[in-house]
């Protein structure tokens, strides 16, 4: 395994300058991870296949969803993409490099999981403070124009709110300076649960039916389905946030409700 690791990555640093590797390599993986993770929600939802796991029944518009597609590469390549080019010399001031020899999964795997508690606390606060009426109603209501929400929709925001909140995503890395390896695979798993969170079914192979204390999709369309001063749920990841602040009463009440009533239901069959 290490091996065809190494022969794969030796091949890209052949070929591509660090430069090309760290803005262009990492926009195009970006690319291709969030739209192949999320188009396929789209499909799912226009033919109502797997419509049992879906969480609300409400159906987007083909206008709606190809107006997301359009708003996002204008985005991605408006916003993300000048980030990513201008990031780049903190990056590199910092310690990030492509070259050999490759991380450790040791230190691979210990990276990620503080970029994950850090992402989480500095995303929660951050996005809590994109729900007060000002910034809601001039910043963050671009992102909740979409009340049943399907994969794409993870970064369809205002370009402010990429910025503001896709700080918490980039300051971990910023601060450690990782090889980009690690970078990659972090931004990769990052954008997973982002279009996770967003896609607006919850299956029975879902990662928060697994993983303790993760929000997945049905933890986050509560968010969206509800008024934006009484939502809660603000959490990125890992829901600890909400739970150690009390915003996720809400969600946990309907929850406990709903498993009280399918209790009750099972018993009378």
């Amino acid at each position: 395994m290490a091996s065809i690791m190494d022969t794969c990555w030796l091949y890209l640093i052949k070929h591509f300058s660090d430069f090309q590797l760290a803005c262009l390599g990492s926009f195009f993986l970006h690319e291709s991870v969030f739209f192949l993770s999320g188009l396929p929600f789209i499909y799912l939802e226009r033919a109502g296949w797997l419509s049992k796991y879906k969480i609300q029944t409400k159906i987007n518009t083909v206008a709606a969803q190809e107006k997301c597609i359009i708003r996002l590469m204008l985005y991605h390549f408006g916003v993300n993409l000048p980030v990513m080019i201008f990031s780049y010399p903190v990056f590199r001031f910092m310690g990030m490099r492509s070259s050999f020899p490759l991380p450790s999964w040791k230190v691979v795997i210990s990276q990620i999981a503080f970029y994950f508690v850090l992402e989480d606390f500095i995303f929660y606060w951050g996005h809590r403070i994109l729900h007060t009426k000002w910034l809601y109603k001039h910043v963050h209501s671009i992102h909740h124009e979409y009340a049943t929400p399907f994969g794409l929709t993870a970064e369809y925001a205002h370009p402010a709110e990429i910025l503001f909140l896709g700080f918490a995503t980039i300051i971990g890395p910023a601060l450690t300076g990782p090889h980009l390896l690690t970078l990659w695979l972090w931004m990769v798993l990052r954008v997973l649960e982002t279009v996770e969170a967003h896609c607006g079914y919850h299956f029975p192979w879902s990662p928060s039916n697994f993983l303790p204390l993760y929000g997945g999709a049905d933890f986050h369309d509560y968010h969206h389905r509800l008024l934006y001063t009484k939502s809660g749920n603000y959490s990125s990841t890992f829901t600890y946030m909400d739970w150690i602040f009390g915003t996720d009463k809400g969600y946990r009440k309907l929850k406990a409700l709903k498993d009280d009533q399918t209790e009750v239901g099972s018993k009378e069959i």
